[in-house]
């Protein structure tokens, strides 16, 4: 019985997110303009939300949690402590520039900026299908994270409903059923809404998961007889999760630092910045991410120590976070919390699901054919299809064996980090040249591939002399750039001069 009141609020917080898609419908302008950006009308706390609540993935609650229950204290100095520095210092030193400059010339994604910054079709056609490519794993980690937790909160409740793979799942709900349902629902708000319905979605989810993530954390606390007493079974029981650094080397620790870069070429926070009101807008967003991401952080990777200390058995780290959940033994709290989970991981598919039918349309079909070919109506169709496209795939792909939400989320990760010095460079140095930044690029994509295909496609890390990999993808990425663009012509004066006024 108990499975199924879980079950039952889950489903019932799904049909409340649908019900805001529905809503956000009668705001939509049935322009193009406001199914990708919003019209660019986003104030200051919903982008706060909407930024945040992108980047809190799987990988920040479930990958996270595993990850400490593997590895340690550290976990959180890899990623937390890093992006909350990072991640603001970017907003400010890149997003705020790109805002400006997507406003200034109509731009809507990366792709439109990057061929007119460089004044260059055929960088666009090279850039896309590497973005696309990298935020397919980032949309794996969502599904792969909320199987997990559904699975892993419904354990035993459905033998006969799911016979054939009672050994398998254990009678839960199996993943495949909720990679499905959470696509669905998320499609079915994004279609209702474009960009404006995401940014409601996640302003929203952003709100759930931050107040049910702090009530599991002191539930779950106080489940192993308070903080205290938690921590000092980790103590006793595996000291070496509370060690400075963990399970984790020094020199790993240290070359995470590239990692969180990532989010200066995430194409779904981008375009987010894009639907900013002004440059003011961005003043709540630096301020409030790295308070946020500790508010968040903190309480997944004590959890994930605590079951260490507990000694759960977890075969799989994705689950670690719901077998802790649901040792609470109270449904409906239960219920809750697992819904909150699911929002964290939804209020990413939505934007990465946004910036694949945006990117596809303007850069590609809008590109080849013009856009006076097309109605605004038919433009937003487009992309709808194109997304349900991506969808379909990388749904196919989550039913495969499953890698650990943590590991797979880094390597994307490595990807967009590595491709930082294109998009820096391009908006503060104004000797960058065309040439310099397809060298870059595609440096960036045959030693990222390399060294993924080494670590068995994303099974484990891939560290080289103890390093992580993006350590050596952002160094081919930089000295490609920098060595071809001093060796190639530079770019007219009027071009720089449109980009970088007065730059060096």
């Amino acid at each position: 019985m108990e499975p199924i009141i879980i079950l039952s609020i889950i489903c019932f917080y799904l049909c409340l997110l649908l019900a805001l898609g529905v809503t956000s419908n009668r705001f939509f302008r049935g322009t193009a303009a406001d199914f990708f950006v919003a019209s660019r009308s986003i104030g200051p706390f919903l982008l706060l939300m909407s930024v945040f609540g992108t980047t809190m993935t799987a990988f920040a609650l479930v990958g996270s949690t595993g990850k400490a229950f593997e590895r340690g204290i550290g976990t959180y100095g890899l990623m937390a402590s890093w992006s909350g520095l990072v991640h603001s210092a970017v907003f400010f030193l890149v997003g705020i520039k790109l805002w400006a400059i997507g406003k200034r010339y109509g731009f809507v994604t990366q792709c439109q900026y990057f061929r007119a910054r460089f004044d260059s079709n055929g960088l666009g056609y090279l850039l896309f299908p590497i973005l696309v490519g990298l935020v397919i794993p980032y949309l794996l980690i969502g599904l792969l994270g909320a199987g997990a937790v559904v699975r892993g909160v419904t354990g035993g409740a459905f033998p006969d409903l799911f016979p054939a793979e009672v050994a398998r799942f254990n009678g839960a709900v199996p993943p495949w059923l909720t990679g499905l349902v959470i696509s669905g629902v998320v499609l079915a708000y994004v279609f209702a809404g474009g960009l404006r319905g995401a940014a409601w979605a996640n302003a929203f989810q952003t709100c759930v998961f931050m107040v049910t993530g702090v009530i599991a954390f002191y539930m779950i606390a106080d489940g192993l007889g308070g903080i205290r007493e938690a921590t000092a079974k980790v103590l006793e029981n595996s000291p070496q999760h509370l060690a400075r650094e963990g399970l984790i080397g020094q020199r790993e620790f240290l070359t995470y630092i590239f990692v969180p870069l990532s989010v200066g070429m995430f194409p779904h926070l981008f375009q987010h910045w894009l639907t900013a009101k002004s440059a003011k807008t961005f003043r709540l967003t630096v301020i409030m991410h790295p308070i946020f991401i500790m508010i968040v952080w903190v309480p997944c990777i004590l959890i994930g120590i605590w079951a260490a200390g507990a000694g759960i058995k977890a075969p799989n780290p994705n689950a670690v976070l719901a077998i802790m959940v649901n040792r609470l033994d109270a449904p409906i709290l239960t219920g809750i919390l697992t819904a909150g989970i699911l929002a964290a991981i939804m209020s990413s598919l939505d934007s990465q699901f946004m910036c694949i039918g945006t990117m596809f349309t303007n850069d590609i079909v809008l590109h080849l054919f013009g856009k006076e070919r097309f109605t605004d109506k038919q433009v937003v169709w487009i992309a709808r299809g194109f997304v349900v496209f991506v969808v379909v795939i990388t749904y196919l792909l989550s039913l495969a064996e499953p890698r650990k939400v943590f590991d797979l989320g880094v390597w994307c990760f490595s990807g967009f980090g590595s491709l930082f010095p294109l998009v820096f460079a391009s908006i503060y140095w104004k000797r960058t040249t065309k040439a310099g930044a397809y060298a870059c690029i595609v440096a960036t994509a045959i030693t990222w591939f390399l060294l993924f295909q080494r670590a068995d496609y994303g099974k484990h890390e891939g560290l080289v002399f103890g390093m992580m990999p993006v350590t050596f993808i952002f160094a081919a990425s930089l000295i490609s750039l920098v060595g071809v663009s001093l060796v190639t012509r530079p770019p007219s004066e009027e071009t720089v001069q449109k980009f970088i006024p007065g730059g060096s």
